[in-house]
């Protein structure tokens, strides 16, 4: 229940601010109005969605053999490791890429070196993805 629950609620937080912002006329302020919707309702959700795996439930703890804290926070650490590493890699594709296109510009002859740092900008993903299988690897 409540995992439908927070399923419904994830998918709002992402179509309700869209929605919002395709019926107003896309100006930049209701822009970041929906930018901001969208981060404190995903975060509201995300909260929610950490208290369950905290509190748990006593009728599955009867019946089934619970989940421990500890692999509840490596489930934790290694979904933090991928956001933040993701989240790292997106800037910095975003910084090398707009910078590559401007040199690309310039002279077509950088392409092969512009290229190369953006694909190395896009590892600090993978790098974190493998030290998330790691983590999850240990129990």
């Amino acid at each position: 229940m409540f995992l439908g629950i927070l399923l419904v609620a994830l998918i709002a937080c992402a179509a309700l601010p869209w929605l919002y912002y395709v019926k107003s006329n896309k100006t930049q302020k209701n822009g970041k109005i929906a930018i901001l919707s969208n981060l404190i309702s995903f975060g509201s959700v995300m909260l929610c969605a950490i208290a369950f795996i905290f509190v748990g439930n006593p009728v599955m703890a009867e019946t089934t053999q619970a989940v421990s804290s500890g692999n509840s926070m490596g489930y934790l650490a290694a979904a933090i490791t991928t956001g933040v590493a993701c989240l790292g890699s997106g800037y910095a594709v975003a910084q090398s890429a707009s910078a590559a296109l401007g040199a690309i510009s310039e002279n077509e002859n950088l392409t092969g070196k512009a290229l190369i740092f953006v694909a190395l900008a896009e590892g600090i993903a993978l790098y974190g993805m493998v030290i998330s299988i790691i983590i999850l690897s240990k129990f």
